[in-house]
Protein backbone atom coordinates (compact mmCIF):
# COMPACT_ATOMS: atom_id res chain seq x y z
CA UNK A 1 0.00 0.00 0.00
CA UNK A 2 1.18 3.62 -0.89
CA UNK A 3 1.62 6.66 0.79
CA UNK A 4 -1.95 7.71 2.35
CA UNK A 5 -0.69 11.26 2.45
CA UNK A 6 -1.77 13.81 -0.44
CA UNK A 7 1.24 14.38 -2.87
CA UNK A 8 0.05 18.06 -3.04
CA UNK A 9 1.02 20.45 -0.93
CA UNK A 10 -2.36 21.75 0.85
CA UNK A 11 -2.13 25.26 -0.04
CA UNK A 12 -1.67 25.16 -4.09
CA UNK A 13 -0.39 23.57 -7.04
CA UNK A 14 2.39 20.40 -6.75
CA UNK A 15 5.42 20.15 -4.22
CA UNK A 16 7.67 22.40 -2.44
CA UNK A 17 11.12 23.43 -4.28
CA UNK A 18 9.34 23.91 -7.66
CA UNK A 19 8.53 27.70 -7.12
CA UNK A 20 10.03 30.60 -8.76
CA UNK A 21 10.32 33.85 -9.55
CA UNK A 22 7.55 35.50 -12.28
CA UNK A 23 10.11 36.68 -15.58
CA UNK A 24 11.26 39.94 -16.19
CA UNK A 25 9.68 39.01 -19.32
CA UNK A 26 6.23 37.82 -18.16
CA UNK A 27 6.30 40.96 -15.78
CA UNK A 28 6.64 43.54 -19.01
CA UNK A 29 3.91 41.77 -20.98
CA UNK A 30 1.23 41.39 -18.23
CA UNK A 31 2.51 45.34 -16.85
CA UNK A 32 1.26 46.37 -20.86
CA UNK A 33 -2.14 44.93 -21.39
CA UNK A 34 -3.52 44.54 -17.57
CA UNK A 35 -1.09 46.49 -15.09
CA UNK A 36 0.68 44.66 -13.07
CA UNK A 37 0.72 45.43 -9.37
CA UNK A 38 4.03 46.24 -8.11
CA UNK A 39 5.28 45.06 -4.54
CA UNK A 40 2.27 43.26 -3.47
CA UNK A 41 2.97 40.08 -1.54
CA UNK A 42 0.00 38.00 -0.25
CA UNK A 43 1.72 34.34 1.44
CA UNK A 44 -0.78 31.70 2.16
CA UNK A 45 -2.08 31.77 5.70
CA UNK A 46 -0.48 29.30 7.97
CA UNK A 47 -2.17 25.43 8.19
CA UNK A 48 -3.11 26.55 12.28
CA UNK A 49 -5.13 29.64 10.94
CA UNK A 50 -7.06 27.99 8.61
CA UNK A 51 -11.11 28.57 9.99
CA UNK A 52 -12.57 24.93 9.70
CA UNK A 53 -16.12 24.11 9.79
CA UNK A 54 -16.93 22.02 12.77
CA UNK A 55 -17.38 18.20 12.43
CA UNK A 56 -20.88 16.67 11.86
CA UNK A 57 -19.90 13.50 12.33
CA UNK A 58 -21.36 11.65 15.53
CA UNK A 59 -19.47 9.16 17.74
CA UNK A 60 -21.54 6.50 16.80
CA UNK A 61 -21.31 6.72 12.81
CA UNK A 62 -17.12 7.57 13.30
CA UNK A 63 -17.15 4.19 15.21
CA UNK A 64 -18.96 2.34 12.45
CA UNK A 65 -16.76 3.95 10.08
CA UNK A 66 -13.87 2.60 11.72
CA UNK A 67 -14.98 -0.55 12.24
CA UNK A 68 -15.00 -0.87 8.54
CA UNK A 69 -11.71 0.26 7.49
CA UNK A 70 -10.08 0.61 11.03
CA UNK A 71 -9.02 3.15 13.45
CA UNK A 72 -6.01 4.55 11.82
CA UNK A 73 -7.52 4.63 8.65
CA UNK A 74 -10.20 7.37 9.77
CA UNK A 75 -8.31 10.20 10.56
CA UNK A 76 -9.74 13.74 11.21
CA UNK A 77 -7.20 15.59 12.04
CA UNK A 78 -6.76 19.44 10.56
CA UNK A 79 -3.88 18.58 8.16
CA UNK A 80 -6.02 15.87 6.40
CA UNK A 81 -9.54 17.71 6.71
CA UNK A 82 -7.49 20.47 5.23
CA UNK A 83 -5.70 18.41 2.46
CA UNK A 84 -8.83 16.92 1.16
CA UNK A 85 -11.41 19.53 1.53
CA UNK A 86 -10.88 21.53 -2.40
CA UNK A 87 -9.36 20.83 -5.66
CA UNK A 88 -7.13 23.41 -7.78
CA UNK A 89 -9.51 25.42 -9.17
CA UNK A 90 -8.94 29.35 -8.51
CA UNK A 91 -11.92 29.74 -6.08
CA UNK A 92 -10.27 26.65 -4.56
CA UNK A 93 -7.03 28.43 -4.27
CA UNK A 94 -8.08 31.73 -2.90
CA UNK A 95 -9.83 29.97 -0.43
CA UNK A 96 -7.21 27.57 0.40
CA UNK A 97 -4.78 30.70 0.72
CA UNK A 98 -6.59 33.00 2.58
CA UNK A 99 -7.65 29.88 5.23
CA UNK A 100 -12.05 30.31 4.52
CA UNK A 101 -13.10 27.26 3.93
CA UNK A 102 -16.77 27.25 4.51
CA UNK A 103 -16.64 23.59 3.61
CA UNK A 104 -14.21 20.53 4.45
CA UNK A 105 -14.87 16.66 5.06
CA UNK A 106 -15.68 15.62 8.61
CA UNK A 107 -13.14 12.92 8.49
CA UNK A 108 -10.90 10.99 5.49
CA UNK A 109 -11.50 7.07 5.12
CA UNK A 110 -8.85 5.01 3.38
CA UNK A 111 -10.33 1.89 2.40
CA UNK A 112 -7.66 -1.32 1.48
CA UNK A 113 -9.94 -3.44 -1.04
CA UNK A 114 -12.94 -2.87 -3.22
CA UNK A 115 -14.91 -4.59 -0.38
CA UNK A 116 -14.04 -2.26 2.13
CA UNK A 117 -14.96 0.51 -0.66
CA UNK A 118 -18.31 -1.15 -1.32
CA UNK A 119 -18.99 -1.63 2.68
CA UNK A 120 -17.94 1.95 3.65
CA UNK A 121 -20.82 2.80 0.95
CA UNK A 122 -23.16 0.72 2.74
CA UNK A 123 -22.54 2.43 5.88
CA UNK A 124 -22.61 5.52 4.49
CA UNK A 125 -25.85 5.31 2.84
CA UNK A 126 -27.40 3.81 5.86
CA UNK A 127 -25.65 6.50 7.68
CA UNK A 128 -26.94 9.60 5.51
CA UNK A 129 -23.53 10.72 5.56
CA UNK A 130 -22.37 12.52 2.12
CA UNK A 131 -19.19 10.86 0.70
CA UNK A 132 -16.40 12.94 -1.99
CA UNK A 133 -14.22 10.62 -3.89
CA UNK A 134 -10.71 11.61 -3.44
CA UNK A 135 -7.80 10.56 -6.07
CA UNK A 136 -5.04 12.96 -6.64
CA UNK A 137 -6.95 16.41 -5.81
CA UNK A 138 -6.22 18.18 -9.14
CA UNK A 139 -9.77 18.73 -9.89
CA UNK A 140 -10.20 22.71 -11.54
CA UNK A 141 -14.09 22.75 -11.73
CA UNK A 142 -15.09 22.47 -7.75
CA UNK A 143 -15.01 18.46 -8.46
CA UNK A 144 -14.16 17.52 -5.33
CA UNK A 145 -15.17 20.13 -3.26
CA UNK A 146 -16.59 18.67 0.40
CA UNK A 147 -19.69 19.39 0.00
CA UNK A 148 -22.75 17.65 1.92
CA UNK A 149 -25.84 19.39 0.57
CA UNK A 150 -28.88 18.27 2.80
CA UNK A 151 -26.09 15.81 4.85
CA UNK A 152 -25.15 16.32 8.42
CA UNK A 153 -21.87 14.84 7.74
CA UNK A 154 -19.41 14.66 4.31
CA UNK A 155 -16.87 12.24 4.48
CA UNK A 156 -13.83 12.11 1.73
CA UNK A 157 -12.61 8.65 0.79
CA UNK A 158 -9.70 8.28 -0.65
CA UNK A 159 -8.41 5.86 -3.39
CA UNK A 160 -4.66 6.33 -1.76
CA UNK A 161 -4.48 2.65 -1.05
CA UNK A 162 -6.04 0.88 -3.78
CA UNK A 163 -2.86 1.46 -5.65
CA UNK A 164 -2.00 -1.64 -7.63
CA UNK A 165 -1.04 -3.05 -10.84
CA UNK A 166 -3.69 -5.41 -10.92
CA UNK A 167 -2.15 -7.50 -14.53
CA UNK A 168 -0.49 -6.24 -17.44
CA UNK A 169 -1.93 -8.00 -20.37
CA UNK A 170 0.71 -8.12 -23.11
CA UNK A 171 -0.97 -9.84 -25.32
CA UNK A 172 -4.19 -7.96 -25.26
CA UNK A 173 -2.42 -5.09 -24.80
CA UNK A 174 -4.61 -4.06 -21.71
CA UNK A 175 -3.79 -3.30 -18.29
CA UNK A 176 -5.80 -3.80 -14.85
CA UNK A 177 -4.99 -1.31 -12.48
CA UNK A 178 -6.91 -0.09 -8.93
CA UNK A 179 -8.23 3.85 -8.77
CA UNK A 180 -5.62 5.34 -6.62
CA UNK A 181 -2.95 4.56 -9.16
CA UNK A 182 -1.13 7.51 -10.15
CA UNK A 183 0.11 8.80 -13.60
CA UNK A 184 3.94 8.41 -12.92
CA UNK A 185 3.72 5.04 -11.25
CA UNK A 186 1.50 3.63 -13.39
CA UNK A 187 4.14 4.68 -16.30
CA UNK A 188 6.91 3.20 -14.58
CA UNK A 189 5.47 -0.19 -14.62
CA UNK A 190 4.08 0.04 -17.83
CA UNK A 191 7.34 1.23 -19.65
CA UNK A 192 10.25 -0.94 -19.10
CA UNK A 193 8.06 -3.37 -20.50
CA UNK A 194 8.10 -1.64 -23.46
CA UNK A 195 4.56 -0.49 -23.61
CA UNK A 196 2.54 2.83 -22.65
CA UNK A 197 -0.48 4.56 -22.16
CA UNK A 198 1.08 8.23 -23.04
CA UNK A 199 -2.10 9.96 -21.28
CA UNK A 200 -0.56 12.84 -19.99
CA UNK A 201 -2.90 15.40 -18.84
CA UNK A 202 -0.88 18.51 -16.90
CA UNK A 203 -2.51 16.92 -14.28
CA UNK A 204 -0.38 14.10 -14.78
CA UNK A 205 2.17 13.57 -12.24
CA UNK A 206 -0.25 14.29 -9.67
CA UNK A 207 -2.84 12.49 -10.88
CA UNK A 208 -4.72 9.57 -10.60
CA UNK A 209 -6.29 6.60 -13.08
CA UNK A 210 -9.62 6.76 -11.22
CA UNK A 211 -9.46 10.55 -11.35
CA UNK A 212 -8.77 10.49 -15.03
CA UNK A 213 -11.61 8.13 -16.36
CA UNK A 214 -14.11 9.77 -13.64
CA UNK A 215 -13.84 13.26 -15.32
CA UNK A 216 -13.65 11.99 -19.16
CA UNK A 217 -9.45 13.31 -18.95
CA UNK A 218 -7.64 14.01 -22.20
CA UNK A 219 -3.97 14.09 -22.02
CA UNK A 220 -1.68 16.67 -23.99
CA UNK A 221 -1.19 13.19 -26.32
CA UNK A 222 -4.55 12.06 -26.48
CA UNK A 223 -4.26 13.51 -30.69
CA UNK A 224 -2.59 10.49 -31.02
CA UNK A 225 -3.16 8.10 -28.65
CA UNK A 226 -7.06 8.99 -27.77
CA UNK A 227 -8.52 9.89 -24.74
CA UNK A 228 -9.13 8.27 -21.52
CA UNK A 229 -13.13 7.01 -22.33
CA UNK A 230 -11.47 5.95 -25.52
CA UNK A 231 -9.66 3.64 -24.08
CA UNK A 232 -11.48 2.05 -21.22
CA UNK A 233 -12.08 -1.49 -21.88
CA UNK A 234 -13.89 -2.42 -18.47
CA UNK A 235 -14.15 -1.01 -14.84
CA UNK A 236 -15.81 -2.07 -11.64
CA UNK A 237 -17.80 1.09 -9.66
CA UNK A 238 -18.59 1.06 -5.67
CA UNK A 239 -21.87 2.23 -5.59
CA UNK A 240 -24.37 2.51 -2.00
CA UNK A 241 -26.40 0.33 -3.95
CA UNK A 242 -23.63 -2.39 -4.93
CA UNK A 243 -20.66 -2.83 -6.95
CA UNK A 244 -21.06 -2.77 -10.73
CA UNK A 245 -18.48 -4.62 -12.61
CA UNK A 246 -18.59 -4.37 -16.43
CA UNK A 247 -15.77 -6.95 -18.03
CA UNK A 248 -13.62 -6.26 -20.23
CA UNK A 249 -14.57 -6.70 -23.95
CA UNK A 250 -12.93 -5.31 -27.30
CA UNK A 251 -16.80 -4.58 -28.75
CA UNK A 252 -19.90 -5.11 -27.81
CA UNK A 253 -23.63 -4.33 -29.00
CA UNK A 254 -25.15 -5.62 -25.76
CA UNK A 255 -27.34 -2.54 -25.94
CA UNK A 256 -25.99 1.31 -24.72
CA UNK A 257 -22.47 1.05 -23.39
CA UNK A 258 -22.71 1.21 -19.83
CA UNK A 259 -18.56 1.92 -19.47
CA UNK A 260 -19.35 5.06 -20.88
CA UNK A 261 -21.92 6.25 -18.45
CA UNK A 262 -19.30 5.69 -15.57
CA UNK A 263 -16.84 7.42 -17.25
CA UNK A 264 -17.18 11.12 -16.54
CA UNK A 265 -19.38 10.24 -14.08
CA UNK A 266 -17.67 12.24 -11.47
CA UNK A 267 -18.58 10.34 -8.58
CA UNK A 268 -22.38 11.18 -8.79
CA UNK A 269 -22.84 7.67 -9.23
CA UNK A 270 -20.02 5.69 -7.06
CA UNK A 271 -16.14 5.39 -6.67
CA UNK A 272 -14.60 3.76 -9.61
CA UNK A 273 -12.36 1.35 -8.06
CA UNK A 274 -10.19 -0.38 -10.90
CA UNK A 275 -10.27 -0.36 -14.74
CA UNK A 276 -9.08 -2.09 -17.44
CA UNK A 277 -6.90 0.55 -20.41
CA UNK A 278 -5.55 0.12 -24.09
CA UNK A 279 -2.37 0.34 -23.89
CA UNK A 280 0.64 0.69 -26.56
CA UNK A 281 3.85 -0.52 -27.44
CA UNK A 282 6.42 2.18 -27.05
CA UNK A 283 7.17 4.04 -30.30
CA UNK A 284 10.57 3.32 -32.38
CA UNK A 285 10.38 6.47 -33.27
CA UNK A 286 9.77 10.07 -31.79
CA UNK A 287 10.27 13.10 -34.53
CA UNK A 288 9.38 16.65 -33.42
CA UNK A 289 8.69 20.24 -35.74
CA UNK A 290 7.89 23.67 -35.05
CA UNK A 291 6.49 26.70 -36.97
CA UNK A 292 5.39 29.61 -37.18
CA UNK A 293 2.15 31.05 -39.00
CA UNK A 294 1.11 34.37 -39.86
CA UNK A 295 -1.61 34.00 -38.29
CA UNK A 296 -4.20 32.00 -35.95
CA UNK A 297 -6.53 30.86 -39.06
CA UNK A 298 -3.47 29.71 -41.22
CA UNK A 299 -2.26 27.30 -38.66
CA UNK A 300 -6.25 26.13 -37.84
CA UNK A 301 -6.46 25.28 -41.64
CA UNK A 302 -3.12 23.16 -41.71
CA UNK A 303 -4.41 21.43 -38.52
CA UNK A 304 -7.19 20.71 -40.08
CA UNK A 305 -5.71 19.59 -43.39
CA UNK A 306 -3.40 17.17 -41.37
CA UNK A 307 -6.27 15.87 -39.09
CA UNK A 308 -8.30 15.34 -41.93
CA UNK A 309 -5.56 12.90 -44.39
CA UNK A 310 -4.81 10.50 -41.87
CA UNK A 311 -1.93 12.20 -40.25
CA UNK A 312 -2.75 11.53 -36.66
CA UNK A 313 -0.61 13.63 -35.02
CA UNK A 314 0.69 12.79 -31.78
CA UNK A 315 0.88 16.03 -30.25
CA UNK A 316 -0.19 19.49 -31.71
CA UNK A 317 -0.52 22.52 -29.99
CA UNK A 318 -1.28 25.91 -32.24
CA UNK A 319 -0.88 28.94 -29.83
CA UNK A 320 -2.69 32.49 -30.67
CA UNK A 321 -0.63 35.45 -31.15
CA UNK A 322 -1.32 36.30 -27.77
CA UNK A 323 0.36 33.22 -26.55
CA UNK A 324 2.80 33.12 -28.75
CA UNK A 325 3.37 36.65 -27.48
CA UNK A 326 3.97 35.63 -24.26
CA UNK A 327 5.86 32.88 -24.88
CA UNK A 328 8.38 34.85 -26.81
CA UNK A 329 8.16 37.51 -23.73
CA UNK A 330 10.35 34.80 -21.82
CA UNK A 331 12.94 33.65 -23.87
CA UNK A 332 16.08 33.76 -22.17
CA UNK A 333 17.24 36.83 -23.09
CA UNK A 334 16.08 39.95 -24.59
CA UNK A 335 18.45 39.41 -27.58
CA UNK A 336 17.31 36.29 -28.43
CA UNK A 337 14.11 37.69 -28.33
CA UNK A 338 14.28 40.67 -30.85
CA UNK A 339 16.34 38.14 -33.32
CA UNK A 340 12.93 35.59 -33.37
CA UNK A 341 10.77 39.03 -33.75
CA UNK A 342 13.17 40.22 -36.86
CA UNK A 343 13.45 37.01 -38.33
CA UNK A 344 9.43 36.90 -38.50
CA UNK A 345 9.04 40.20 -39.48
CA UNK A 346 11.68 39.76 -42.92
CA UNK A 347 9.02 37.05 -43.45
CA UNK A 348 6.04 39.39 -43.20
CA UNK A 349 4.85 38.04 -39.89
CA UNK A 350 3.19 40.77 -37.52
CA UNK A 351 0.62 38.42 -36.08
CA UNK A 352 2.99 34.99 -35.50
CA UNK A 353 1.28 31.87 -34.13
CA UNK A 354 3.31 29.01 -32.45
CA UNK A 355 2.66 25.55 -33.72
CA UNK A 356 4.43 22.47 -31.86
CA UNK A 357 4.09 18.95 -33.40
CA UNK A 358 5.48 15.63 -32.50
CA UNK A 359 4.94 12.54 -34.46
CA UNK A 360 4.73 8.55 -32.79
CA UNK A 361 5.65 5.15 -34.13
CA UNK A 362 7.62 2.92 -36.35
CA UNK A 363 10.78 4.98 -37.86
CA UNK A 364 10.08 4.99 -41.65
CA UNK A 365 5.86 5.91 -40.97
CA UNK A 366 7.37 8.90 -38.78
CA UNK A 367 9.27 9.54 -41.51
CA UNK A 368 6.73 9.54 -43.95
CA UNK A 369 3.89 10.82 -42.13
CA UNK A 370 6.67 14.20 -41.42
CA UNK A 371 7.14 14.76 -44.60
CA UNK A 372 3.07 14.65 -45.88
CA UNK A 373 2.61 17.03 -42.72
CA UNK A 374 5.85 19.15 -43.48
CA UNK A 375 4.22 19.72 -47.44
CA UNK A 376 0.77 20.87 -45.71
CA UNK A 377 2.24 23.53 -43.71
CA UNK A 378 4.17 25.00 -46.16
CA UNK A 379 0.88 25.23 -48.59
CA UNK A 380 -0.61 27.11 -45.03
CA UNK A 381 2.32 29.37 -45.34
CA UNK A 382 4.03 27.58 -42.09
CA UNK A 383 7.97 28.70 -41.34
CA UNK A 384 9.63 25.88 -40.16
CA UNK A 385 11.87 26.37 -37.00
CA UNK A 386 13.24 22.61 -36.35
CA UNK A 387 12.52 20.55 -33.68
CA UNK A 388 13.72 22.56 -30.21
CA UNK A 389 10.83 24.28 -29.37
CA UNK A 390 8.69 21.11 -29.64
CA UNK A 391 11.39 19.58 -26.79
CA UNK A 392 11.76 22.19 -24.82
CA UNK A 393 7.90 22.74 -24.15
CA UNK A 394 7.57 18.75 -23.66
CA UNK A 395 10.59 19.51 -20.99
CA UNK A 396 8.30 21.91 -19.17
CA UNK A 397 4.51 21.27 -19.70
CA UNK A 398 4.01 20.20 -16.12
CA UNK A 399 5.64 23.00 -14.61
CA UNK A 400 3.05 25.99 -15.97
CA UNK A 401 0.32 25.54 -12.66
CA UNK A 402 3.50 26.53 -10.48
CA UNK A 403 3.77 29.86 -11.82
CA UNK A 404 -0.58 30.51 -11.09
CA UNK A 405 0.59 30.17 -7.40
CA UNK A 406 3.31 32.83 -7.75
CA UNK A 407 0.99 35.10 -9.33
CA UNK A 408 -1.73 34.74 -7.02
CA UNK A 409 0.45 35.64 -3.86
CA UNK A 410 2.06 39.03 -6.36
CA UNK A 411 -1.43 40.22 -6.70
CA UNK A 412 -2.80 38.62 -10.17
CA UNK A 413 -5.59 35.96 -11.11
CA UNK A 414 -5.22 33.35 -13.39
CA UNK A 415 -7.64 31.17 -14.61
CA UNK A 416 -7.67 28.61 -17.49
CA UNK A 417 -10.77 27.00 -19.45
CA UNK A 418 -11.05 25.21 -22.63
CA UNK A 419 -13.92 24.30 -24.87
CA UNK A 420 -14.24 22.33 -28.40
CA UNK A 421 -16.59 22.99 -31.63
CA UNK A 422 -16.33 21.96 -35.51
CA UNK A 423 -13.58 23.31 -37.44
CA UNK A 424 -16.31 25.72 -39.42
CA UNK A 425 -16.74 27.60 -36.48
CA UNK A 426 -13.26 27.14 -34.61
CA UNK A 427 -11.96 30.91 -35.74
CA UNK A 428 -15.22 32.47 -34.79
CA UNK A 429 -15.69 31.06 -31.43
CA UNK A 430 -11.48 31.64 -30.38
CA UNK A 431 -12.37 35.82 -31.21
CA UNK A 432 -15.59 35.73 -29.50
CA UNK A 433 -14.58 34.10 -25.91
CA UNK A 434 -11.51 36.40 -25.96
CA UNK A 435 -13.62 39.24 -26.70
CA UNK A 436 -16.08 38.19 -23.90
CA UNK A 437 -13.99 38.16 -21.31
CA UNK A 438 -12.19 40.98 -22.31
CA UNK A 439 -15.32 43.52 -22.03
CA UNK A 440 -16.08 41.58 -18.62
CA UNK A 441 -12.90 42.52 -17.41
CA UNK A 442 -12.86 46.30 -18.45
CA UNK A 443 -15.94 46.64 -17.09
CA UNK A 444 -14.42 45.72 -13.98
CA UNK A 445 -11.69 47.79 -14.36
CA UNK A 446 -8.90 45.24 -14.14
CA UNK A 447 -8.76 44.74 -17.99
CA UNK A 448 -7.89 40.89 -18.22
CA UNK A 449 -4.65 39.34 -21.32
CA UNK A 450 -6.29 35.87 -22.58
CA UNK A 451 -4.30 33.44 -24.16
CA UNK A 452 -5.49 30.36 -26.12
CA UNK A 453 -3.96 27.61 -28.18
CA UNK A 454 -5.53 24.45 -29.83
CA UNK A 455 -4.27 20.60 -27.93
CA UNK A 456 -6.26 18.16 -29.49
CA UNK A 457 -7.57 17.70 -33.12
CA UNK A 458 -10.16 15.33 -34.23
CA UNK A 459 -11.27 15.35 -38.11
CA UNK A 460 -14.52 17.49 -37.38
CA UNK A 461 -13.19 19.94 -35.61
CA UNK A 462 -10.50 20.64 -32.22
CA UNK A 463 -9.89 22.02 -29.28
CA UNK A 464 -9.51 25.69 -27.57
CA UNK A 465 -7.68 26.15 -24.38
CA UNK A 466 -7.85 29.65 -22.73
CA UNK A 467 -5.33 31.06 -20.07
CA UNK A 468 -6.54 34.53 -18.52
CA UNK A 469 -4.14 36.83 -16.37
CA UNK A 470 -6.11 40.30 -14.28
CA UNK A 471 -4.92 41.74 -11.43
CA UNK A 472 -6.97 40.39 -8.44
CA UNK A 473 -9.80 43.00 -7.21
CA UNK A 474 -8.32 42.73 -3.60
CA UNK A 475 -11.55 41.42 -1.55
CA UNK A 476 -13.53 40.29 -4.04
CA UNK A 477 -11.69 37.89 -6.07
CA UNK A 478 -14.43 35.36 -6.14
CA UNK A 479 -17.18 38.10 -7.44
CA UNK A 480 -14.15 38.78 -9.79
CA UNK A 481 -13.90 35.19 -11.14
CA UNK A 482 -17.33 34.54 -11.34
CA UNK A 483 -18.17 37.30 -13.90
CA UNK A 484 -14.44 36.37 -15.84
CA UNK A 485 -16.22 32.82 -15.63
CA UNK A 486 -19.61 33.71 -16.73
CA UNK A 487 -18.79 35.72 -19.85
CA UNK A 488 -16.48 32.79 -20.82
CA UNK A 489 -19.28 29.92 -20.85
CA UNK A 490 -21.94 32.36 -22.24
CA UNK A 491 -19.50 32.90 -25.07
CA UNK A 492 -18.91 29.29 -25.54
CA UNK A 493 -22.50 28.09 -25.39
CA UNK A 494 -23.40 30.92 -27.46
CA UNK A 495 -20.66 30.35 -30.49
CA UNK A 496 -21.50 26.32 -30.67
CA UNK A 497 -18.89 24.74 -28.33
CA UNK A 498 -18.74 22.12 -25.54
CA UNK A 499 -18.75 23.64 -22.13
CA UNK A 500 -16.19 22.02 -20.99
CA UNK A 501 -13.69 19.51 -23.85
CA UNK A 502 -11.42 17.96 -20.68
CA UNK A 503 -12.07 19.75 -17.17
CA UNK A 504 -15.46 17.80 -16.36
CA UNK A 505 -18.39 19.94 -14.65
CA UNK A 506 -17.92 19.69 -10.99
CA UNK A 507 -19.90 22.90 -9.86
CA UNK A 508 -18.28 25.39 -12.14
CA UNK A 509 -19.74 24.25 -15.36
CA UNK A 510 -23.11 22.93 -14.37
CA UNK A 511 -25.11 25.98 -14.46
CA UNK A 512 -24.65 25.68 -18.10
CA UNK A 513 -24.88 21.95 -18.89
CA UNK A 514 -28.74 22.03 -19.76
CA UNK A 515 -28.17 24.23 -22.41
CA UNK A 516 -25.87 21.17 -23.94
CA UNK A 517 -27.43 18.45 -22.92
CA UNK A 518 -30.75 19.57 -22.50
CA UNK A 519 -32.94 18.65 -19.67
CA UNK A 520 -34.54 15.15 -20.52
CA UNK A 521 -31.12 13.72 -20.53
CA UNK A 522 -30.57 15.48 -17.40
CA UNK A 523 -33.37 13.89 -15.45
CA UNK A 524 -32.30 10.24 -17.28
CA UNK A 525 -29.03 10.62 -15.61
CA UNK A 526 -30.77 11.55 -12.25
CA UNK A 527 -32.82 8.17 -13.06
CA UNK A 528 -29.91 6.40 -12.92
CA UNK A 529 -28.06 8.05 -10.01
CA UNK A 530 -31.43 7.57 -7.88
CA UNK A 531 -31.42 3.71 -8.82
CA UNK A 532 -27.41 2.99 -7.80
CA UNK A 533 -27.63 6.31 -4.88
CA UNK A 534 -30.94 6.39 -3.86
CA UNK A 535 -29.87 8.48 -0.67
CA UNK A 536 -28.10 11.08 -2.91
CA UNK A 537 -25.03 10.93 -0.78
CA UNK A 538 -22.66 10.60 -3.67
CA UNK A 539 -20.78 14.01 -4.11
CA UNK A 540 -23.48 16.32 -3.68
CA UNK A 541 -24.07 19.68 -5.79
CA UNK A 542 -22.03 18.10 -8.45
CA UNK A 543 -22.79 17.54 -12.30
CA UNK A 544 -26.12 16.04 -12.79
CA UNK A 545 -27.06 18.36 -9.13
CA UNK A 546 -25.00 21.19 -10.29
CA UNK A 547 -26.04 24.85 -9.30
CA UNK A 548 -27.93 26.60 -11.55
CA UNK A 549 -25.47 29.73 -10.96
CA UNK A 550 -22.37 30.17 -9.57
Amino acid sequence: MGNTQPRMRWWGWGEDGNDGPVKPGAKVILSKHCGWPAGVDRPHVALEDVALPESGLTVGVRARLADTVGEEFVRDDRATRVSHAAGRSMPDLIRLRSGQLSHAPDAVLYPASAAEMDALLAVCAEESVAVVPFGGGTSVVGGIDAVRGEFAAVVSISLARLDSIIDIDEESLTATVQAGVFGPDLEDALQPRGFTLAHYPQSFEFSTVGGWVATRSAGQQSTGYGRIDENVDGLRCSTPSGPVELRTTPATAAGPNPRQLFVGSEGTLGIITEATLRIRRVPKAVQADSWFFPDFASGTAALREMEQSGLHLDIARLSDVNETAFGLAQLGSELQRKGVLAYLRARGFTTPCLLVVRYDGAASDVRSRRSQGRSIVRRHKGVNLGAVPETSWEKHRFSTPYLRDQLLREGMIVETMETSAPWSKVNDLHGTISAGIEKAMAERGTPAFVLCHVSHLYATGCSLYYTVFAKQEVGAEITQWKALKSAASDAIVAGGGTITHHHAVGTDHAPWLPAETGGLWLRMLRAAKAEVDPKGIMNPGKLMNGPDRL
